[in-house]
């Protein structure tokens, strides 16, 4: 039945979002134990959907289906299956388990579509445990980098050192740099999909369960550090101070006042580490996060220099030691158009009306843009609410997606433009 597909799919989504590394939240970071347990179970899906399934050396899970001919092209669908601390169980994981969805509900009406299909659980997207996002599409399509893979976790441990744990290898005879789950060359790629709920609130606004992404916006992301002294908080005069935090909080309220004169534009510090950390202490370091988006690359960057150049002058004041350390910029990028079009053709067969929305947040997709066409459909979430335990896509918004994608493929695969079956059909 059609409706059990996306009953199936809803509970996949329930059963992944217990898997943690955290027992009293969900958070399942880079090459984690519990990034272990959610590739075993995911590929367990896989497999029941008839995918033949392998896992590269950064932990990129993968499952296959062949076309109708041994040289059919490659469609590849897919998100990322790690998550933020303390997460809501939709994000990324719907990218991936919905395509598994999918294909088994083409398998059950014995449809054989002419291009192969691979479904992708990235492994890393939201750089969380490397203060950089990105490690898994980046190197399934081969865009890592040494730097990259010489970045160190707040343990010390390096990119490098903890895939080399993950595959049982030495750290020494370990590049994973060399070892692509994605050979290319070896076949067409068609493009890459992307479903994912729209973490912001215009789907809810316009009373739609989906909606089409037009474009994505670029996104600067760094490492500001303030050095000043450390001192007794109770003999040292306030005119003699250098307090790194003081300097941060000015920082910070200087970011946020400037974005919100500046719309699109969005800045954020979402961390902050004050050393020593005592209260009858001066703080002597401060480490705060920057993370800046505008849909237009110009803007943004003209943004972060401005940012950059506020917090140097401030640190000066202050008599404060500053140092930039840039960990992610991405670009903003523009989904393919005529892939983006047919997937729009699938949004009004199903729901009447195709609306098309730009993403603010990033996505697998920027990093698979450099090597395939790529589109996005995004899934209306309850309030806009996503990076938080309360994130939530109602079932039925979850089948109409389905429907979507099942519809996609098929037209992928016959372009003749006439209605199929629904996944909720009964």
């Amino acid at each position: 039945m059609g409706r059990a597909a996306a009953k199936q799919l809803v509970t996949w989504l329930d059963q992944l979002g217990r898997i943690s590394d955290d027992a009293g939240g969900l958070t399942r970071t880079f090459l984690s134990p519990a990034m272990r347990r959610a590739n075993a179970q995911v590929a367990r899906w896989m497999a029941a959907a008839g995918l033949a399934v392998r896992e590269d050396a950064m932990g990129n899970l993968i499952g296959r289906v062949e076309g109708s001919s041994p040289r059919a092209p490659t469609l590849w669908l897919g998100s990322h299956l790690d998550t933020v601390p303390r997460a809501g169980r939709f994000d990324g994981a719907l990218g991936v388990l919905a395509p598994i969805a999918a294909l088994a509900e083409l398998r059950r009406r014995g449809v054989t579509l002419p291009f192969a299909v691979e479904v992708l659980g990235f492994s890393e997207e939201e750089g969380v445990r490397f203060s950089s996002g990105y490690l898994g599409s980046k190197a399934f399509t081969g865009q890592l980098r040494a730097a990259d893979l010489a970045r160190r976790d707040a343990d010390g441990v390096t990119v490098r050192e903890a895939a080399a744990r993950w595959n049982g290898q030495s750290p020494g005879r370990f590049f994973p740099e060399r070892s692509l789950a994605h050979q290319p060359g070896s076949s067409q790629v068609l493009g890459y999909v992307e479903v994912h709920i729209e973490q912001g609130p215009v789907l809810e606004s316009e009373g739609l369960a989906v909606g089409v992404v037009s474009a994505i916006a670029g996104q600067t992301r760094g490492r500001i550090t303030l050095r000043g002294q450390a001192g007794h908080a109770g003999t040292t005069p306030m005119a003699l101070r250098r307090d790194a935090l003081a300097g941060a909080a000015e920082i910070i309220r200087f970011v946020e006042s400037t974005a919100r004169l500046r719309a699109p534009l969005v800045a954020t510090v979402g961390s902050l580490a004050v050393r020593p950390g005592a209260p009858n202490v001066i703080p002597g370091e401060a480490i705060l996060t920057l993370d800046v988006r505008h849909p237009r690359n110009a803007a943004r960057r003209a943004a972060l220099q401005q940012l950059l150049a506020e917090a140097r002058a401030i640190a000066r004041r202050r008599h404060l030691a500053f140092t930039w350390e840039k960990t992610q910029d991405d670009p903003a990028i523009a989904c393919a158009p005529k892939l983006t079009a047919r997937l729009a053709e699938s949004v009004t067969a199903v729901q009447s009306r195709s609306l098309s929305l730009v993403s603010g947040a990033g996505h697998d997709a920027v990093i698979v843009s450099a090597v395939a066409p790529v589109t996005m459909l995004f899934v209306r979430c309850r309030g806009g609410l996503s990076h938080h335990p309360d994130e939530y896509a109602a079932p039925a918004d979850i089948g109409v997606a389905l429907d979507v994608l099942i519809d996609f493929l098929l037209r992928l695969g016959r372009p003749a433009s006439r209605r199929v079956p629904r996944a909720s059909d009964a």
